[in-house]
């Protein structure tokens, strides 16, 4: 590899960097700033980590909160007692098979007996 002393004769930079901030106007300022910040925010993203970040904390905290309503022993109270009753039978009646309803038992006239059979 040749010097960086070398390189630095061949190829000249147009601006010296970093630059004196002192002597340059605000908007000048503010516009490499940005510029900086956009730069900065491209090299260090990272999106698959941040997707699984966000999704292992929303499934956490799902979790969580429905361990908190449903399975959590809150002594004598429930404060989500008519929410786990409603669960319990939705879920009894999810997994179990549904009795048929009573069939109507018809009854005889009162004047006709089995012996007219």
């Amino acid at each position: 590899m040749l010097p960086s002393r070398i390189l630095l004769q061949l190829y000249k930079p147009k601006r010296p960097w970093p630059p004196d901030f002192s002597l340059l106007t605000p908007k000048h300022q503010f516009s490499l700033e940005r510029r900086y910040r956009r730069r900065a925010k491209l090299k260090w993203a990272r999106p698959k980590l941040q997707k699984f970040v966000k999704s292992m904390q929303l499934g956490s905290s799902v979790l969580v909160i429905w361990y908190a309503v449903f399975w959590a022993d809150w002594g004598n109270t429930h404060p989500f007692g008519p929410l786990r009753e409603w669960a319990s039978d939705l879920k009894s009646s999810f997994w179990s098979i549904a009795t048929p309803p009573p069939r109507p038992e018809f009854s005889t006239p009162r004047g006709s007996s089995e012996k007219t059979r």
